[in-house]
Order: C-alpha cells, then sequence, then structure tokens
C-alpha cells in the first residue's frame, strides 16, 4: 500500500491527530526533521514536540482528562436531593420518600439576562450627577429595541439603584410594558474581590471586603436555579454594572472568581446565563452588543 493511501485510511479511522502523528513519523524516519534516524528506540525522539502538543486523553474513555476540581452540582444549596435527604431524617419512615423529592425538584429553567448599564458622566460629583450622556440614553434605546426583538415573555426587570443602571432601566422599559420594575441596593456597583492578576491603576484596598459581601448576597439572591413551584421557565431582567455581572458570570460557572476583571463588556451590552431544574448553568451570551452599530460602542 502507498504512503499516500495509508495516510487518508488513517485520516478516516482516527481523525486529523492520528494522521498528523503519522505523517510526522514518516518524515521523522525520513529524515526530514534533519537526520536520518534508523532505531526504533530514537525514532520517535523528534515526535516529542508534537506529543506534547496533544491534548491529555484517559486510556479508554477519548475524554479530557480533567485539569480541576469537579462540578459542585449543589452551588446553590438546592439540590432537591441533599434538601429532601436532611428534612426525612427528621419525618416518619411511613412517608413515600420518592413522592416527596419528585415535589421538590425544579421544573422550570431560568433565563437571566444581565444588561450593562450605558455610558454615563463619568465628572459627575457622586451618583446623583452621573447621569446617561446623550450617546447613553441611545444605547439603552438599542438594547431595549433588542430586548423587545427577541420576542421574549419577560417575568421581572430588576435594577441596581445608583443612577446610572435605573436611568437605563426605565429606557428599556418603554419597550417591554408591562414588566415590573424592580430597584435593588445589592446590586450597587463596587470591586467584589481582589483581581489576579492584580491591578496597579485601581486599589480599592479595604472595599474589596465590604463589596465583596453585598456583590455575594446579590448573587445568592439571583443566581439559583428555579423553585421548585416555579411551572414555566422564566426571564428576567438585571441591569446593573460590569463588575457586578464579571463577577456572578465567574461564579455561575464555577470559574476563578479573582478572574472577574479579565473579562471586557461594552455599555449596554447583554450577557445571558441559563439555569436547568438540573442546577447546570449556561453561558449563552458574554457582553452581546452585536445589535447596536460600531460608533455607538463603549466601555466606560
Amino acid at each position: 500500500m502507498s504512503y499516500r493511501r495509508t495516510l487518508k485510511l488513517i485520516c478516516g479511522f482516527a481523525g486529523g491527530s492520528a494522521a498528523l502523528v503519522f505523517a510526522a513519523a514518516a518524515a521523522d524516519s525520513r529524515g526530514y526533521f534533519g537526520e536520518n534516524r534508523g532505531s526504533g528506540a530514537s525514532r520517535w525522539s523528534g515526535l516529542a514536540v508534537l506529543y506534547a502538543a496533544q491534548p491529555g486523553w484517559s486510556p479508554g474513555s477519548h475524554t479530557p482528562t480533567p485539569t480541576g476540581p469537579g462540578w459542585d452540582s449543589n452551588w446553590d444549596k438546592r439540590d432537591p436531593s441533599v434538601l429532601s435527604n436532611g428534612r426525612r431524617k427528621k419525618e416518619s419512615v411511613t412517608e413515600d420518600p420518592s413522592s416527596e423529592q419528585d415535589n421538590s425538584k425544579p421544573k422550570a429553567t431560568r433565563h437571566i439576562l444581565l444588561i450593562r448599564h450605558s455610558q454615563y458622566n463619568l465628572s459627575g460629583n457622586g451618583d446623583t450627577e452621573r447621569i446617561l450622556t446623550p450617546l447613553g440614553r441611545e444605547q439603552a434605546e438599542l438594547t431595549g429595541q433588542r430586548l423587545a426583538a427577541l420576542g421574549l415573555k419577560y417575568d421581572v426587570l430588576i435594577h441596581s439603584s445608583m443612577t446610572r443602571a435605573t436611568e437605563t432601566a426605565h429606557i428599556i422599559s418603554k419597550h417591554i410594558p408591562g414588566v415590573e420594575l424592580v430597584s435593588c441596593d445589592l446590586l450597587r456597583e463596587g470591586a467584589p474581590i481582589e483581581p489576579v492578576p492584580p491591578v496597579t491603576h485601581w486599589k480599592p484596598d479595604a472595599v474589596y471586603h465590604e463589596d465583596g459581601a453585598r456583590i455575594e448576597a446579590a448573587f445568592r439572591r439571583y443566581i439559583h436555579r428555579a423553585d421548585p413551584k416555579q411551572k414555566e421557565d422564566s426571564y428576567e431582567i438585571i441591569v446593573c454594572h460590569a463588575n457586578v455581572i464579571r463577577y456572578f458570570v465567574c461564579r455561575a460557572l464555577q470559574f476563578p472568581p479573582e478572574g472577574w476583571l479579565r473579562m471586557g463588556l461594552h455599555n449596554g451590552s447583554i450577557t445571558w446565563l441559563t439555569i436547568r431544574p438540573s442546577g447546570r448553568v449556561a453561558l449563552r451570551t458574554l457582553g452581546d452588543a452585536g445589535f447596536m452599530p460600531p460608533d455607538k460602542l463603549t466601555r466606560t
């Protein structure tokens, strides 16, 4: 069988990675890596860099070897199996445990759309003067139009009590009439945790401790699987701030939260988290601003 036919056969059976290694082996044996190798023991030494570039595989399973901690299915402390087991110890053994556990299982999916506030006046003295700029109001209109165009049945629009987030939420609400507006102090901007790698231009020092507790409390209030009593999927909008959104994403995906500052979000952008009844979390979009013209994009 010719070399070319053999290569095609391997491609068909094992895919591109196997073909790459086979081709490299043939080239190595012919001296294409700089010398002509004769012995079997030394023949594969030229492939060391190729081997290092391959992903780690566990034998027999053909799945990547885990490199970090596993997924915590009870991350929101609402795993029905854990909750029901704790209650069952205190109740009569004559009750049907399977029926109880089934009734305590969430059945709906929660969709949480996190909106970063629009551009605002950075030179304002205090929160009340840091109102949206004319461009910021345009951005909020575009975000509201986008949310309306999605055609979803929104359940609530929650917003940070800071001026720029409140203004953004009120502009958006015009495009989705009938959706309840709720203000929340926990969603105010702050420094959730000291970032890694550290930054030199921004050092909130002690506020990490104070803001971090508040923003973590906001995460626990809003980011969790559905209550077992919820019958239908829900779509909730939260208008807040970049630091809060980035921290929420890291915590929800069980990524190291100190990496929050490595993400960048445009003003008025949409970040979409989906939380399944099982507790599985998916990030559908991160900082989506593709619905805005390029000249309207800012990150201030």
